[in-house]
């Protein structure tokens, strides 16, 4: 008796690079964390419209407050607080209790 030959190994799919995933999914929040008593860097361009969210992981308040007075978001303990960005602009904004917080976000007119 003969034996049979064992099938040829098929050929190995070639791979494709995944595609870039979004900074963050059309409509969700943009997300601003809070910890050791620093804001998180924002590097992507918000749009007019779109929701900041300040997510809190100190155990202290914390306030994101517009340094040209635009806006104010008082954000508790280990919480989130969120805003609607209503105008264009690069917005420089610290928090009241720790004036040493700083962080910035850019802002751009819808199309």
């Amino acid at each position: 008796l003969a034996k049979a030959e064992p099938a040829p190994p098929k050929p190995l799919a070639k791979a494709e690079p995944a595609p870039p995933k979004p900074l963050a999914k059309a409509g969700a929040p943009v997300q601003i964390t809070i910890s050791g008593i620093a804001f998180a860097e924002v590097k992507q361009p918000l749009t007019v419209g779109d929701t900041g969210e300040w997510i809190n992981k100190d155990v202290v308040a914390h306030t994101a407050t517009a340094k040209n007075k635009d806006w104010r978001v008082v954000i508790p303990e280990n919480s989130r607080a969120t805003l609607v960005l209503k105008k264009p602009g690069t917005v420089d904004y610290y928090c009241e209790y720790h004036p040493n917080m700083t962080g910035r976000i850019v802002v751009r007119d819808k199309k």
